[in-house]
């Protein structure tokens, strides 16, 4: 093997080392703290996130720290939704709107909107139409404040006080002091709720799905027109939803087993 192809080699690898560290952390790193932390020379750290910034893998944030691109998104959600994983995943789903005859899915935070990554619909003539890939604000859905609730108390409330809160429905919290206390309760709870505050006439619940850390990874939610089911009526199946978030957690630590 010559010189070049080792360097290549080399840069091929200090780039996939970035990658994953920055998918994996709990907050936005620098530079410097990748550069130590991966014991890349700053020069080099420098010069390999110019490139993956450039491809859309990675982002520089107004405080200069760098988090997740759309690129590797793209990867996360990518893998996620194999062939391999996507049958038992769509398994579990089916079984779950069986149960509470309602539609139900997996939503995955994205910045400031949740993404909804996979659903099964119910068999109801009458359906809200929300396909995968779907993008929805995150103060005024269930999967949205269950995620606002997972974070650190600082992280929430700058984010809460930076969103513009657009009504959405009826009864959509416009107040940043209100949406701060619905995700206090939220968070407390482990648990979201949409009272028509998205659209109006649907109500909806979430429950967290969590990788082996512990940490939220997605949301399962359950989603039904009030000529259907009340929240409170809804609100009666969270124990079937955690049972099937637990499952959902399983399949992703396997996931990540798989991966090592």
């Amino acid at each position: 093997m010559n010189t070049t192809t080792r360097e290549k080699g080399s840069s091929i690898g200090r780039v996939l080392e970035i990658i994953e560290a920055v998918s994996r952390a709990g907050r936005p790193l620098s530079p410097a703290d990748l550069a130590y932390q991966l014991d890349i020379p700053k020069p080099s750290i420098h010069r390999l996130l110019s490139q993956l910034e450039g491809d859309g893998y990675v982002q520089i944030n107004m405080r200069g720290l760098i988090v997740p691109g759309d690129r590797m998104f793209d990867i996360a959600l990518g893998v996620l939704y194999s062939g391999r994983f996507k049958a038992p995943r769509q398994a579990i789903l089916k079984r779950l709107t069986a149960e509470i005859g309602e539609t139900c899915g997996i939503a995955i935070p994205n910045g400031c909107e949740m993404i909804y990554y996979d659903r099964v619909q119910s068999e109801r003539p009458l359906q809200i139409h929300l396909p995968v890939g779907s993008h929805t604000p995150i103060w005024c859905t269930a999967s949205g404040k269950l995620y606002l609730g997972s974070l650190p108390r600082e992280r929430r409330q700058r984010i809460i006080n930076n969103l513009p809160l657009r009504r959405y429905a009826r009864n959509t919290l416009t107040c940043t002091a209100a949406l701060e206390a619905a995700v206090l309760k939220t968070r407390a709870d482990d648990l979201g709720t949409d009272n028509e505050e998205f659209v109006d006439g649907l109500v909806a619940c979430a429950v967290p799905i969590t990788g082996r850390d512990g940490r939220l990874f997605a949301c399962l939610f359950a989603h039904a027109p009030l000529i259907s089911k009340s929240l409170d009526e809804l609100l009666t199946y969270t124990p079937l939803l955690r049972e099937a978030a637990a499952e959902l957690g399983q399949l992703i630590n396997d996931t990540e087993v798989a991966g090592n």
